[in-house]
């Protein structure tokens, strides 16, 4: 699983996301000019701040003492200062973690979660049509799709989509958990849509590749206590999170979840969590990271929309070679919902007829997905 850490060094772009990074930085070049310093809080770097030269810098959203400010300014640096009142931070330099947007899930139920106040924000302005709003939540959707190219680079990352309806404790959840597992095993970075039901189960899958048969087979016990996120999020997510308490060791993934379904929380087995408030770009960002291929699971609407939006790319070679795409459950997408006999008349004589598969059982995904991509 190769998933950069969140230190890394950012090649040529000079990026700054981190105080450990700051520190590095001003001591080895002595010079910040031309770096770009996100979301980092500098009041205790007050004294680097006016000893280094900061000409041609631009700080998003830090945190400084007034002074240093206006030196950095009188530098020529540009400042984005930090934006009061919000549940979230547009400049951040990281995608989230579970604990984030999770924290005092504990204390005050799945309502006092950063999450869940981001969303009650992302409603009242987006009713008030106010532009400020929309250009907050534009820099922060860039500044996660930053964050996640940095978190992806060199990774061989495989898409999972399904539908949020499925219900932990069913045989299709424990399906798509041992799917993620093996995914997970043979070293690709899952990533999923990050919400509940098929995505969590992928998710899941990943988390639980370092451990045995027993660990996954308590788990999925364990988180049928709360088989949906209706009626109660806290519930649903706190059983998640006593999986995690348990087994604290778990494997990576990234779950690309949006604000703009505001029934669907993200589900915390995803390591790496970047989250969005505009779904389009949410979207077309999950099926372009998924670099070695996507299996679409059964889903409705949503799911049938993905199949699509990645066949698009596909069929025109718009972002290069096709890739794999393997439908699951002959059933679902030949008679409920007939996707593959369209998408087999669009593949006919190109190159991506050699790029889809459909298969009846998930078992059979893995293997249909190498074999696909050669």
């Amino acid at each position: 699983m190769q998933i950069m850490p969140a230190h890394a060094a950012h090649h040529g772009d000079q990026e700054i996301e981190t105080l450990e990074e700051f520190d590095a930085t001003v001591s080895a070049r002595g010079t910040l000019s031309g770096f770009r310093v996100q979301a980092v809080d500098l009041t205790d770097r007050t004294r680097e701040l006016l000893a280094t030269d900061t000409a041609g810098a631009v700080f998003l959203g830090c945190s400084m003492r007034e002074h240093a400010a206006a030196k950095v300014r009188a530098d020529g640096a540009l400042v984005f200062p930090p934006v009061p009142g919000l549940p979230f931070d547009p400049y951040r330099g990281l995608v989230y973690s579970p604990d984030e947007l999770f924290a005092s899930l504990a204390e005050g139920g799945y309502e006092a979660t950063p999450d869940a106040l981001s969303y009650a924000w992302f409603q009242r302005t987006k009713a008030d049509r106010d532009v400020f709003s929309s250009m907050l939540r534009a820099v922060h959707d860039d500044s996660v799709s930053d964050a996640l190219d940095e978190l992806l680079t060199g990774a061989r990352v495989v898409g999972v989509m399904g539908g949020h309806a499925m219900a932990r404790g069913t045989e299709a959840y424990e399906g798509a958990a041992r799917l993620g597992r093996a995914l997970a095993r043979s070293g690709l970075t899952v990533a999923t849509g990050g919400g509940p039901g098929a995505m969590e189960a992928a998710n899941l899958g990943a988390y639980a590749a370092p451990y045995d048969d027993e660990m996954l087979t308590d788990t999925l016990q364990l988180l049928a206590k709360a088989p949906t996120f209706t009626p109660s999020i806290t519930d649903w997510a706190s059983a998640a999170f006593e999986v995690r308490t348990r087994w604290p060791k778990g494997g990576t993934s990234v779950g690309i979840p949006t604000w703009f379904y505001g029934h669907e929380p993200p589900n915390p087995f995803a390591s790496h969590i970047a989250k969005y408030f505009a779904n389009a770009t949410r979207e077309d960002g999950l099926l372009a990271r998924s670099n070695t291929g996507i299996v679409f699971l059964p889903g409705a609407a949503g799911t049938v929309q993905e199949i699509f939006d990645n066949a698009t790319p596909n069929y025109y070679e718009s972002r290069g070679e096709p890739t794999p795409m393997v439908l699951v459950n002959r059933a679902h997408w030949t008679e409920k919902l007939p996707t593959w006999p369209l998408l087999q008349s669009l593949a006919r004589g190109r190159a991506m007829e050699a790029r889809i598969a459909l298969v009846d059982r998930i078992e059979e995904a893995p293997e249909a997905l190498e074999r696909l991509g050669g």
